[in-house]
C-alpha cells in the first residue's frame, strides 16, 4: 500500500485565480510575498554566471577573501579536479580561523566517502552530511537537500543549479561540460539565502547559527533597483510547497510571454494545465530541455511524453545540442526572473528541500534572455509532427517512466 501511494497519490491541484494587479507592481510584489512566505529584499549587486568555469572561479575567488565565515551546501559534492580545488580553498581559510561549514547530501554525493574531507575537519572546518545513512533517517530516506548555495561572510552568496563536481568543466564531449545557470548576489539577499542555509545546517549538525553570521543590514537602494525573494521550500505532510506556489502563480498570472529553462521537465497535470491555458490565452510559452544528451534518459522519456499537449496548445519546445542542459530558469513577462535548484518535477516540488530566488528586474530578465536566446540557437525545435512519429521503443518506456516519475 505505501508503494502504491508513493508512486499514484494524486497532486494538489494548485489552483490559481490570477488578479488583475501587473506583475511589475508593488502589490503584486507583496502578495507573492505573502503566498510563498519569503520577505521582500532591495536588490543590490547581482551577476549572472553562465558557466562551471565562471561559477567556480568566482565562488574559489569569494572564498579566499573570507574573513568570518564560509558556509557551503550541495547535492552533488564529488570527488574530482573542481572538488580538490575547492576542499583545498576551504581548508586554507579554516587554519586561518575562518568558520568553515559544509553540508552534502548524502545521496547526491554517494560515491563521496567520509574520508575525503578528513583534512578539512583537522584544519577546523566543520562537514556534516544531510539525511545520513542511518536507521534513524530511514523514515526520512526520500527528503534530500538539493540545493547548492555558498554564502561568504554574510555578504556574498551564490545560488542556483551548479553543485561541487567536474560535470560542469568537462572535458569537452559526451555531453560535458553541462549548461548551466547561478548567481552571485550581495546585500541583504544574503540573508535569506544564510537562513535557507541555517535550516539544513540545524537539521544536519544540531546547531543553530550564531547572530554574527548574519551580516548587518545594507543600505538601502533607491527605488526602482529592484526587488528580490529568496523562496525556500521544504516538504510537508499537507504536501504544499512554497517552491511549487511560485511557479504555479507565476505562470497562471503571465500575460505576455514565459520562458523555461529546465533539465527534468516533468510537470504534473495541473502545472501542464497553467502552461496550456497560458499558451491558449496569448502568452509566449517558450521551453528549452535537454536533448540526447541527458543524465537521467527516462527522465527525458517522462518529459516527451509532455509535448504532444503544450505543442498542441501553440507551446514551442526546443531541445539543446552541444551538452547537457542543467540550467533551472523561468523568465515572465520580461520583469520576473526565477532561478535556483528546482527542477519541474514531483522530487523537486514535493520531495526536496530547494530554494529559489525570485527576482523583479527588467534588466536582469534582459540579461537572462539573452543566454536564453543563445541556447535557443543551439537547440533544436521539436515539432508536433516529429512528435507524433517517435518510436514505439520510446512510447514504451516512456509508459514505464510515467510509473515512476513521481520519484524521479
Amino acid at each position: 500500500m505505501l508503494v502504491f501511494l508513493l508512486l499514484f497519490e494524486p497532486g494538489l491541484p494548485y489552483r490559481v485565480r490570477p488578479s488583475g494587479t501587473p506583475l511589475d507592481s508593488r502589490e503584486f510584489l507583496n502578495y507573492l510575498s505573502a503566498i510563498v512566505s519569503a520577505r521582500p529584499f532591495t536588490l543590490q549587486e547581482v551577476a549572472v554566471l553562465n558557466s562551471g568555469a565562471a561559477t567556480f572561479a568566482a565562488e574559489l575567488a569569494a572564498i579566499r577573501a573570507a574573513r568570518r565565515s564560509i558556509h557551503l551546501e550541495a547535492y552533488l559534492f564529488l570527488r574530482g579536479r573542481v572538488a580538490d580545488e575547492m576542499l583545498a580553498a576551504l581548508e586554507e581559510r579554516a587554519r586561518a580561523g575562518v568558520h568553515v561549514r559544509l553540508i552534502a547530501d548524502r545521496y547526491g554525493s554517494l560515491r563521496t566517502p567520509g574520508s575525503y574531507f578528513a583534512a578539512l575537519r583537522r584544519a577546523g572546518g566543520e562537514v556534516f552530511w544531510y539525511q545520513p545513512i542511518a536507521w534513524y533517517t530511514l523514515k526520512r530516506l526520500n527528503n534530500r537537500t538539493h540545493r547548492d548555495l555558498l554564502i561568504v561572510d554574510g555578504e556574498v552568496g551564490f545560488v542556483g543549479g551548479i553543485g561541487v563536481a567536474d560535470y560542469w568543466v568537462g572535458p569537452p564531449g559526451r555531453g560535458r561540460p553541462w549548461r548551466d545557470t547561478m548567481v552571485r548576489v550581495t546585500g541583504d539577499l544574503v540573508k535569506g539565502l544564510q537562513t535557507s542555509f541555517a535550516e539544513n545546517w540545524l537539521e544536519a549538525s544540531g546547531e543553530i547559527l550564531p547572530a554574527e553570521d548574519f551580516a548587518p543590514s545594507a543600505e538601502v537602494m533607491p527605488a526602482g533597483s529592484g526587488y528580490a525573494l529568496v523562496v525556500s521550500s521544504s516538504p510537508s505532510e499537507g504536501r504544499a510547497t512554497r517552491a511549487r506556489m511560485l511557479f504555479q502563480i507565476l505562470v497562471a498570472s503571465a500575460r505576455r510571454s514565459i520562458l523555461i529553462c529546465n533539465p527534468y521537465f516533468i510537470p504534473d497535470r495541473s502545472l501542464c494545465r497553467e502552461l496550456v491555458g497560458a499558451a491558449r490565452r496569448g502568452v509566449s510559452v517558450t521551453l528549452i530541455m535537454p536533448g540526447r544528451w541527458n543524465n537521467h534518459p527516462m527522465v527525458r522519456l517522462a518529459s516527451r511524453r509532455r509535448y504532444g499537449l503544450l505543442l498542441e496548445s501553440g507551446a514551442r519546445i526546443h531541445e539543446y545540442q552541444p551538452a547537457m542542459m542543467h540550467a533551472k530558469v523561468m523568465i515572465v513577462d520580461g520583469a520576473w526572473s526565477v532561478l535556483g535548484s528546482t527542477n519541474f518535477d514531483n522530487r523537486s516540488f514535493g520531495l526536496n528541500d530547494e530554494v529559489n530566488v525570485a527576482i523583479l528586474q527588467p534588466a536582469l530578465a534582459a540579461r537572462l534572455e539573452a543566454d536564453f536566446d543563445a541556447d535557443l540557437a543551439a537547440s533544436l525545435e521539436v515539432k508536433m509532427e516529429e512528435w507524433r512519429r517517435r518510436a514505439l521503443s520510446e512510447r514504451a518506456f516512456a509508459a514505464l517512466a510515467r510509473v515512476l516519475e513521481r520519484q524521479a
